[in-house]
């Protein structure tokens, strides 16, 4: 009796595949009992998995809630841009829904690429690119019980504090709660390293440590600004890497960027529980930089709440609510809410303290439940930088702000000023179409005195440092 092989399969019509060594075994017993070739091919056939069918791209795009209205110079070229990019979003077959807020602008050059201030709801699907790789980028703010010098309180953020590539010089061990989490999960497993040691620090950017006055009771504040860190990073990364896998098999047409892991797999579930992972560990990365400062100054702490703003949400309706810079603004949106949320503008600007509308005053249906999550730019870092001129403006800028007695700071030095308060849009119309279209009520601010952000590392990176010449070196 000939032996079935791969050769076998192949001739009869099968494709080779991971299978082929389990078929080829129970071909060879089928035909040990005497079964003939038909007998066979149907028993392998039903073996197969069911074929996959092609999820295709809309030919038209679904309605989009537009909460942006154009007021200044700029505005309307910004939200051209945002609306190409959200319509050709709106293409791809998981999202059901989407929403521009009024702080948006594009976050990449690659077609479809959502917007900073955009909104996207998925039915069964987590895209890993409409969260980025800032996962659960978020604001975190304690509110001392006793007036202070803010200098003196903000002197302690710095000393207590880290910015820039890298972590803290001194390890803080994040709650074993959390790191015992990593291990068990294929999204997390290998990146305890990176969570530890980035433990207790903000990044760079646009992240920053603010320092403030609660403009109803004269309290003292401190706000911070950042995300999961180089651990959330990686995450976003082997995220990716799957869900390109995935939908290039289920939708091949699909552009990278829009890739999704399909949420009810077992990789999409371990996926989401490693979301919450990092979404635990940054809000105890805020509170355990806030701690230090409170400890440092020696005052106690009456209030403190935060909130996510790149993140992916799950209602009751089930859908995954991805927002790319977006404050969540519905009320019980996540188990710890106090039902506060934070909205920052500019180092020179209050940050709002927010709720949600209630009642008949809620927020537009097809708002989906958001408001902004700051004031957003009009210009790239580049374009703004170009703008800076032989004369300096920038500088200028800066030198203007302090003179107003603002107490502006850079970690490493260097300001960078791609971050100043020009780089972004108007805090005052971004506020206004909040109220105008009803996002979120404006409950309270925090009034500025001061901030740290990391400031322009690259200017200090070797590759930017001129080389000498080699004849002089030799």
């Amino acid at each position: 009796m000939t032996r079935i092989d791969g050769n076998t399969l192949i001739g009869w019509g099968f494709k080779p595949s991971r299978q082929f060594k389990d078929m080829i075994g129970i071909a060879n017993e089928l035909r040990g009992r005497g079964q003939d070739d038909v007998s066979i091919i149907d028993a392998l056939q039903a073996t197969l998995p069911p074929p996959v069918v092609e999820m295709p791209m809309r030919t038209n795009s679904l309605p989009i809630g537009l909460f942006i209205e154009a007021e200044g110079d700029g505005d309307q070229a910004n939200i051209n841009a945002v609306m190409s990019h959200m319509d050709a979003l709106m293409r791809i077959p998981t999202i059901v829904a989407s929403a521009i807020m009024p702080d948006a602008c594009p976050a990449g050059s690659a077609e479809g690429t959502i917007p900073v201030g955009g909104v996207a709801a998925a039915k069964d699907a987590i895209h890993p690119g409409m969260h980025s790789a800032d996962i659960c980028c978020s604001m975190a703010i304690s509110i001392f019980e006793r007036k202070m010098d803010l200098k003196k309180l903000l002197d302690a953020v710095q000393a207590m504090t880290h910015f820039g590539p890298g972590g803290r010089k001194s390890v803080i061990q994040p709650p074993a709660a959390i790191m015992e989490k990593f291990a068990p999960n294929p999204f997390l497993s290998g990146l305890e390293n990176m969570a530890i040691g980035h433990f207790g620090s903000q990044g760079d950017g646009n992240h920053f440590a603010y320092v403030g006055t609660v403009k109803s009771t004269g309290k003292p504040a401190l706000v911070t600004h950042h995300g999961s860190r180089g651990f959330g990073a990686q995450l976003y990364k082997r995220g990716m890497e799957k869900a390109r896998k995935h939908t290039a098999i289920v939708a091949p047409r699909v552009p990278q960027h829009n890739a999704w892991i399909d949420a009810n797999s077992d990789e999409g579930r371990a996926y989401w529980e490693a979301l919450q992972v990092a979404r635990e560990w940054t809000k105890g990365n805020h509170f355990a930089i806030h701690d230090l400062v409170q400890q440092k100054i020696g005052a106690k702490v009456s209030e403190r709440f935060w909130n996510e703003h790149n993140f992916v949400f799950r209602k009751s309706d089930g859908l995954f609510y991805h927002g790319k810079g977006a404050t969540p603004s519905w009320s019980g949106y996540a188990a710890d809410s106090n039902g506060l949320t934070l909205i920052p503008m500019n180092c020179s600007e209050p940050i709002l303290i927010t709720r949600p509308l209630a009642g008949n005053a809620a927020s537009p249906a097809d708002a989906l439940g958001f408001a902004p999550h700051g004031a957003g730019r009009n210009f790239s870092r580049t374009q703004h930088l170009r703008s800076d001129g032989p004369d300096g403006i920038l500088s200028a800028e800066l030198a203007t702000l302090q003179g107003r007695g603002l107490d502006i700071r850079s970690y490493c030095g260097v300001p960078d000023l791609s971050e100043l308060p020009s780089a972004y849009k108007s805090a005052a119309q971004v506020r206004r179409q909040i109220e105008r279209f009803g996002l979120a009520e404006v409950v309270d601010e925090i009034v500025p005195y001061g901030s740290i952000m990391a400031g322009d590392w690259e200017k200090d990176a070797p590759w930017r440092k001129p080389r000498k010449d080699k004849a002089t070196t030799a």
